[in-house]
């Protein structure tokens, strides 16, 4: 009986162990974990993570901002290398930034018909994404970005900058046509709550810009791009500043460079010489709400004392110096505290910790068709374009705070006083641009290569990188790649040319 007993007792354990194995899943759901995640908030996250700081290189090459120090400020303001800095851009877009959360969208997008218009839209911002990368590194990994999870692909390599181009055109070109405004509206989108019309017009505006970016090495192509872009049967461009592209920022989720003008960093920022005094020389009424001189700079609003914003009185920080050398510059002002006394960005508009991101804007869209037709690519009045490019970033400004409004009589008065000049368009238009892209460095940058303007002069500083010639083209891979992704960082390399700032994009030459 003993051994009967000690049968039942194991055949009783099994049993046991069986029937709480054919429950172990249930029993360890957690009931209250989503299992998946809706496609909306990657999206929606992909776009807020798309606004990063471009300032320490770009905004700083196109000299709009000037930081003269060296050390962890180091970059575009000596045209030197510094990784920190030259890879901040690589890591903010690939890693968990948007690459991967819009690559995430696509996969769980492409065959369900119900999230049609999120797939669309997400292929749209996908080529924003490349763009900016393109245009600032060149090669870098495309087709086989974001593969780690879905295809083990952990060391991508980097496509031809020219091929991720041509599918940047083609993705633009189909899925702003795809665009349906009968299907499922995506009302978590930051840009426009869903609205079809409007995201027509932003893919529209996008396919415009990577257009215009081949009017040095092909024309042909760049003028059957620009007729697509603003085909109207399509949805046409950008037509107010209702449709700009931005992140609007708040007291709790602030805008990436708040650190720099309001945090820890406010009294080592300035305004660049060349932006400053060519505002002044044209009598620009953005001048007014753009700079100003703070009694105490490198104090907290609350405390920065008198804040001077005549035109008159602005000096912008030149270039070719350090925080040691400065003050043998011929104009130097001196300093209050621990900073210099040279113009700041106001802290009260553009410089607010909740100041709105703007990606792609009414205004820049003008430009680019005032140079478009200029150019004979498209029919129209390249005044009549550039006028309202002009018009439409000066009532931009409001965007950013009331107290920044352009009034229309300013307006007016600028126009009549720098007024379009067939001879010099090119100049003026692409001038305009880069103030229209102000503190969006890195479409300010890659303007000013494409077109040459505004006419800058060289950085002078005495320790530039030797591979700059005249001006940083591209920045310079991670480090990290290097060491970790050899192999596919070589070939790139070989492929573009030398891992150097004086190595030129594809559309740069």
């Amino acid at each position: 009986m003993k051994k009967i007993h000690i049968y039942l007792t194991v055949i009783g354990l099994f049993l046991g162990a069986a029937s709480c194995d054919s429950g172990f899943e249930d029993v360890n759901k957690n009931p209250v974990l989503a299992t998946t995640i809706d496609p909306a908030y990657l999206f929606s996250n992909a776009q807020f993570s798309s606004a990063i700081a471009t300032l320490n290189y770009q905004s700083e090459i196109v000299q709009q901002i000037n930081t003269p120090y060296t050390g962890v400020l180091e970059g575009g303001n000596h045209n030197i290398v510094f990784d920190p800095n030259t890879s901040a851009n690589f890591n903010a877009m690939y890693g968990s930034g948007p690459v991967n959360l819009l690559s995430s969208v696509l996969r769980a997008t492409k065959d369900n018909p119900l999230r049609a218009n999120i797939y669309q839209m997400s292929r749209i911002w996908k080529a924003y994404v490349f763009m900016f990368l393109v245009d600032t590194y060149g090669d870098v990994p495309y087709f086989d970005a974001a593969k780690g999870y879905s295809d083990g692909i952990n060391l991508p390599k980097y496509d031809d900058q020219k091929l991720i181009y041509d599918d940047i055109l083609k993705e633009l070109d189909e899925a702003t046509k795809a665009l349906d405004a009968t299907k499922n509206i995506e009302s978590g989108d930051l840009f426009y709550k869903g609205n079809i019309g409007q995201w027509k017009k932003l893919g529209n505006s996008l396919l415009l810009r990577a257009a215009m970016r081949y009017t040095k090495i092909d024309e042909a192509r760049a003028k059957t791009y620009v007729a697509k872009a603003i085909d109207p049967a399509n949805g046409g461009v950008m037509s107010a500043n209702t449709d700009n592209a931005l992140i609007a920022f708040n007291s709790t989720f602030n805008h990436p460079n708040a650190g720099f003008f309001q945090g820890t960093e406010r009294g080592n920022g300035y305004l660049g010489k060349p932006f400053i005094d060519y505002l002044k020389s044209t009598g620009d009424p953005r001048t007014r709400v753009i700079a100003v001189k703070y009694e105490f700079p490198a104090n907290p609003i609350a405390t920065a004392g008198k804040e001077d914003t005549d035109p008159a009185n602005q000096q912008g920080a030149p270039y070719g110096y350090n925080e040691s050398t400065i003050s043998t510059e011929p104009d130097f002002p001196g300093k209050s505290g621990a900073a210099f006394k040279y113009s700041q960005i106001n802290r009260r508009t553009l410089g607010k910790i909740d100041a709105p991101e703007f990606f792609i804007t009414y205004a820049q869209t003008q430009l680019l068709l005032a140079e478009a037709a200029q150019r004979g690519y498209i029919t129209g009045d390249a005044k009549t374009y550039y006028e309202a490019g002009v018009r439409a970033h000066m009532n931009q400004m409001a965007q950013y705070d009331v107290s920044a409004a352009i009034p229309t009589a300013s307006q007016d008065a600028y126009l009549t006083a720098n007024p379009f000049a067939a001879a010099t368009a090119l100049n003026q238009i692409n001038t305009q641009y880069w103030i229209a892209s102000f503190l969006n460095g890195a479409e300010a940058w890659a303007n000013f290569r494409r077109s040459g303007f505004p006419a800058l002069t060289k950085n002078p500083y005495p320790g530039a990188d030797p591979s700059v010639k005249d001006f940083i083209r591209r920045l310079v891979y991670p480090v990290l790649e290097k060491s970790v992704n050899t192999a596919n960082y070589n070939a790139a390399v070989a492929r573009q040319g030398p891992d150097e700032l004086g190595t030129h994009i594809f559309w740069d030459k």
